[in-house]
């Protein structure tokens, strides 16, 4: 059901925001008031001013429903609960049974009304999120400042973020550091210490240091745009099961229909009742056989998970994939950038020669600077997080996909793969050693001097520290866990056994990871692939359900995805199966016990004989609120 609508525009002493939040309660009071008045003008006999206040209690609290329901009559040629609830109450009252069909009215206005509150509630931390978008940004240009809206900011664009305002872009800092709470974003809990170099996001809040941010995406291409869309897709997006349940509304109505017009006509002919009781009965048999509380078991429920897990970072694009990931049998990762890190780190420094270990990573460090490799990077990180001062080489040269070559102090230096020192003679104990890291998954770069080699480096994307703790979890949930990666088997393996991975897949191209999906699927069921790059989409498409990295990842992989880690949390995968399966529980429970309610007045009614038709609005009207509610459990 939905929140009872405004009768009219609302007085000059009531804003609108306030009429459009309480308006319903508005209307139930004034229902409650003319039943009040219609009672105390009743007390000795019917009267034309008891039947005139209910008519006013009539029309106030049903006029709504009544419009709703003739709309959907003629327009869309089909019945609904609001044309049944309203017949009730309008049959009640051609018997004489004024004070029922008002109570009727009354109780189904009030659970409009709790109805519409409950489900206010439950998208509030969803509509919050609108809220967060920056409407104004502070640009500098030409050593001015100057406030522009945000829409207007374009990429390159440099802006200013003073302390405690919110970061009206995504971009990268240019200048100044600070401490950003992410929280709307990522979900982080903690604020994250943001230095020149580093991302920043649409929405976020800045700490104690003044920010000069490089624009590197337009309004509506942000990370926190991107939420928006997700979330509103999300809200208007149907779960199969709502879809059937909606289905079966339309035909389960037109049933209630016909059964009450029998119910109307043979109970005198078949077992003796008199007309008024048959009426009665069948106008009684029209409210508590609606399936009110059916319809509200489910999508009060959904939303409410939905909401439970953007306030942690795990972004759902629609209530289908909430559904899906309830029965999932295996996760598959990405092995870089999702398993692991996505950062190559120096891991060991071999000097085998007159050489220290430190002065190995100087030479080493100082050779690369001037490298954006990424093996190369991962080499300067090393030296300067040992607060090694490195020099400028001379006579440098990169060789594609091979290493580089240069000179310091009048030395030549090669570093790089093996292939590029071919012609150098390695002793048997260094080709051990070599082996041993390769096992290991690592990549052994090669430091030579002079044609002689004087040392090695070995470098590996390391696993998120939370790898084996997510493993082990979906493990003991019964779960399989497979990795699919683009490697090589030795490196595959090596990852694999970090994280207790035993099913590895290695060597793959895009087109075998989706194969390597299929083959998981008809092995063991429904496989939900966890990737980030450009290369995993195809995955992502093909499995039932694909979560990709929300940070690091790239936009062809959200966009691809059925759900999305903002922050990069793995850990959130076990979170998001576990509320999966919680709602599919929740919803369960909710549609049982609305037909077991529907069932028992059915009974009463005819049967017992035991209720009336306020009775059957409070049990029936009743079980709605109550399963709305027990769908609010999920924001937990």
């Amino acid at each position: 059901m939905d929140q009872a609508m405004i009768l009219s525009k609302p007085n000059k002493g009531l804003s609108f925001g306030a009429w459009e939040r309480h308006g319903a309660a508005i209307v139930t009071g004034l229902c409650l008031l003319f039943i009040g008045l219609a009672w105390w003008a009743g007390k000795n006999e019917m009267s034309v001013l008891e039947i005139t206040l209910y008519i006013f209690a009539y029309v106030i609290g049903g006029y709504q429903k009544a419009i709703e329901g003739l709309e959907t009559l003629f327009k869309e040629k089909d019945l609904d609960v609001d044309l049944l609830m309203v017949v009730a109450a309008i049959g009640a009252a051609a018997i004489g049974y004024w004070m029922d069909g008002a109570i009727l009215i009354f109780i189904f206005s009030l659970s409009g009304a709790l109805e519409g509150y409950t489900m206010e509630r439950t998208n509030k931390a969803i509509q919050s999120i609108m809220k967060l978008r920056p409407e104004v940004a502070v640009l500098f240009q030409n050593g001015v400042e100057k406030k522009v809206k945000v829409e207007d900011l374009k990429k390159g664009d440099i802006i200013i973020v003073r302390p405690g305002d919110r970061i009206a872009a995504d971009g990268v800092i240019v200048d100044g550091f600070s401490a950003v709470n992410q929280a709307s974003i990522t979900g982080e809990a903690i604020p994250v210490d943001k230095k020149e170099g580093d991302e920043v996001f649409s929405g976020t809040i800045n700490g104690q240091g003044a920010l000069q941010i490089e624009v590197s995406k337009p309004a509506e291409e942000t990370m926190l745009a991107k939420i928006i869309h997700l979330v509103q897709e999300a809200q208007n997006e149907k779960p199969p099961t709502q879809l059937f349940v909606e289905r079966f509304e339309g035909v389960y109505a037109k049933i209630v229909v016909a059964v009450a017009i029998l119910l109307m006509t043979l109970p005198p002919f078949l077992i003796n009742w008199t007309w008024s009781e048959t009426i009665y009965r069948a106008m009684i048999f029209l409210v508590v056989a609606s399936p009110c509380a059916l319809v509200s078991s489910i999508m009060p429920a959904f939303l409410s998970a939905i909401s439970n897990a953007a306030r942690k970072g795990v972004l759902f694009k629609g209530g289908v994939h909430l559904e899906n990931v309830s029965g999932v049998k295996v996760v598959a990762f990405d092995k870089t950038g999702t398993l692991t890190s996505g950062k190559p780190k120096v891991i060991d420094i071999v000097a085998l020669k007159n050489i220290t270990d430190m002065e190995l990573l100087r030479v080493a460090a100082s050779i690369e600077t001037l490298s954006q490799h990424p093996i190369a990077k991962a080499i300067v990180q090393a030296a300067n997080e040992k607060n090694i001062s490195l020099e400028r080489p001379k006579e440098l040269q990169a060789i594609h996909g091979l290493g580089v070559h240069g000179s310091l102090n009048g030395v030549a230096y090669k570093i790089g793969k093996l292939e590029m020192l071919k012609d150098l003679t390695i002793e048997k104990k260094h080709l051990q050693k070599i082996d041993e890291l390769e096992e290991q998954g690592k990549t052994v770069i090669f430091v030579a001097a002079d044609e002689q080699l004087i040392g090695l480096l070995s470098i590996q994307d390391t696993i998120r520290p939370q790898a084996k703790k997510v493993v082990d979890e979906l493990k003991a949930m019964g779960i399989k866990v497979a990795l699919l990666t683009g490697d090589s088997e030795t490196t595959g393996k090596a990852v694999g056994k970090q994280a207790g991975i035993d099913e590895v897949y290695a060597e793959l191209l895009p087109e075998q990871k989706v194969e390597a999906v299929k083959k998981l699927e008809s092995k063991y069921g429904k496989v939900a692939m966890v990737g980030d790059g450009v290369n995993d989409a195809p995955a992502l498409a093909t499995a039932s359900v694909g979560i990709a990295m929300g940070s690091g990842g790239t936009d062809v992989a959200m966009e691809t995805a059925d759900i999305i880690l903002m922050a990069d949390n793995i850990e959130n995968i076990p979170f998001a199966i576990s509320l999966g399966k919680r709602t599919n529980r929740v919803v369960k429970q909710n549609i049982v016990f609305a037909i077991a309610v529907v069932l028992t007045l059915v009974t009463l009614n005819f049967i017992g004989g035991v209720v009336n038709l306020p009775e059957g609005v409070v049990g029936h009207e009743g079980s709605t609120v109550l399963v709305i509610l027990s769908g609010l459990r999920l924001l937990r």
